[in-house]
């Protein structure tokens, strides 16, 4: 007779955190993106090393638009400049937006839709309304805004999108921490005397990691799209530097002789995002309890 293996026997002797590491490594598709994301972020890291000269040098005469070749993979732009080169060198500069977006908008979005979430009445009508009026704003009318009121640059571009981000992060967090405060162990921690700051860090937001997690990822790859349309409307990163949205807009002009120009940054920016969907996927899978098998 066959026996029987129940659930509890199945993950019995594994933490949450090496569960969801098994599972996510069983979907093929987070993986590649989980590969890719890796590889990009040491080549963007070590671009110094990879390339040994500036990418703004200008090599007028012969170097000037080159299509593809073994010298220059990707070919050059109008000014002889490698454009593989500029797409590793590009790489910090979207990762470092949508990252560093991601991160600000995070924590602004998990302290406020904590606070609306756990308190409620009052405190969650304040926070929530202000949150639905930026968020009824357009991401990229926002980010125009608000850059046009700061200048261009990475610094205006990070304020702006993590403003944007910020109310995704808070309705997330204030649903998940609505679902779980009525919950035993919260009114435990309360007769233990505990504070309520401190049953919010220590107690509340560990268990709304899962939604928080996944929606991290996918808003990474919708801040480097916003950045680089930003960009490439010219309010975003300034020409000459190396971003991608900069790189198609410099490529545009030339887009019937020259289509390498504008094909290879696009590619990055499409297969950046498709890579970080596919681990959002991955991640939104492995986290979900009804999906454990």
């Amino acid at each position: 007779m066959t026996k029987q293996v129940t659930g509890e026997q199945t993950y019995k002797g594994r933490s949450m955190a090496q569960e969801t590491w098994r599972r996510l490594l069983k979907n093929h598709g987070a993986v590649v993106g989980m590969v890719f994301l890796i590889a990009l972020f040491l080549v963007a890291l070590m671009a110094g090393v990879i390339y040994d000269y500036e990418t703004d040098i200008i090599s007028m005469g012969t170097a000037m638009s080159q299509s593809p070749s073994w010298e220059h993979p990707f070919g050059t732009d109008n000014l002889g400049r490698d454009i593989l080169a500029r797409i590793v060198y590009g790489a910090r500069y979207s990762l470092l937006i949508g990252m560093g977006s991601v991160t600000l908008g995070l924590c602004m979005g998990v302290v406020t839709g904590s606070m609306a979430g756990f308190y409620g009445g009052a405190v969650d009508q304040v926070v929530m309304r202000a949150n639905d009026i930026l968020y009824s704003i357009p991401n990229i009318m926002l980010a125009v805004v608000i850059v046009s009121m700061m200048g261009t640059g990475v610094s205006s571009l990070l304020v702006a999108l993590s403003i944007s981000s910020a109310t995704a992060f808070a309705k997330i967090t204030r649903a998940a921490v609505m679902s779980i405060r009525g919950q035993e162990f919260i009114e435990s921690a309360y007769a233990l005397g505990l504070p309520t700051w401190k049953i919010i860090a220590k107690h509340v937001i560990p268990n709304c990691m899962s939604p928080i997690i996944v929606q991290v990822t996918l808003a990474i790859g919708s801040n480097i799209i916003a950045a680089s349309s930003l960009s490439f409307l010219g309010v975003g990163i300034d020409t000459p530097k190396p971003e991608w949205g900069t790189m198609l807009a410099d490529g545009r002009n030339f887009i019937r002789s020259e289509p390498w120009m504008c094909i290879f940054p696009g590619l990055a920016i499409m297969f950046t995002v498709l890579a970080l969907n596919l681990l959002g996927d991955g991640l939104r899978d492995a986290l979900d309890p009804k999906l454990k098998k």
